[in-house]
């Protein structure tokens, strides 16, 4: 079951990850489906990867959690082969609070997803980026940077600080021919958004329409692909233009 390009996609077993993990198995990579709930969901994935011939097993972890990060990207190699893109899209509830109500532990919980969870990752799978001069770390950020909107501070800051890790692993990881970039959703209606009304932000996306998961994985595949490998410290928005001026 190994194979020579393996990529990690976390929380893969629903929403943007789940179509992320089935377009790089479309495109050859071998996925590691992993998930901290929702075992179900993820088995279901990696069945339509099979089914549609490609290469996938699910790993349950917790994406911030430094022991189970370690341990998660051995199994996957041991299973599947060295670990030469990790795709960070695990994310967790986002606090709506005003300055007044925002707590510190409400940041930290962003803190842990957005910029410990992506560290965790990318340590773990450098080594073997690094001896096969091959990699590519590619975080899920968001267009909400640019929108200020009142009660998203805790997320916001967590998703900017991202931004500024992709920067300067991307200085300290080119010498290795590891690209780092980030890929900024617009907001892309998923199942936890069935019967949400959507018509107040689409009417400020230029392009007329939602952004779809599909969007997002075409844009994920081509950095994960030998076709990106100029392409490093990026942060490129996928929202239709939302946040124009």
């Amino acid at each position: 079951m190994s194979t020579s390009h393996v990529a990690l996609v976390t929380g893969a077993s629903r929403g943007i990850g789940a179509v992320i993990a089935r377009r790089l198995a479309a495109d050859g990579w071998a996925v590691a489906v992993n998930y901290r709930s929702g075992a179900e969901n993820a088995q279901r994935v990696v069945a339509a990867i099979r089914d549609a011939g490609g290469v996938a097993a699910a790993y349950p972890a917790d994406a911030t959690d430094e022991d189970a990060v370690t341990a998660l990207v051995a199994r996957v190699t041991s299973d599947l082969g060295p670990v030469l893109a990790v795709v960070a899209n695990a994310t967790g509830p986002q606090p709506n609070a005003s300055l007044e109500e925002l707590t510190w532990d409400a940041c930290l919980d962003q803190l842990r997803f957005f910029v410990k969870s992506p560290t965790l990752l990318a340590q773990a799978a450098l080594p073997a980026m690094k001896q096969h001069r091959f990699g590519r770390v590619i975080l899920i950020g968001s267009d909400m940077v640019d929108r200020a909107k009142p009660g998203s501070s805790a997320y916001a800051a967590a998703k900017a600080a991202e931004g500024e890790l992709v920067k300067i692993w991307a200085r300290e990881l080119g010498p290795h021919r590891i690209t780092v970039n980030l890929v900024a959703p617009g907001w892309t209606p998923v199942e936890r958004h069935v019967g949400a009304d959507t018509s107040g932000y689409l009417r400020d996306v230029p392009i007329g329409r939602m952004g779809t998961p599909d969007d997002i994985a075409g844009l994920v595949a081509y950095l994960a692909s030998d076709a990106a490998g100029f392409v490093t410290a990026q942060r490129i928005t996928v929202n239709g233009g939302h946040t124009l001026g």
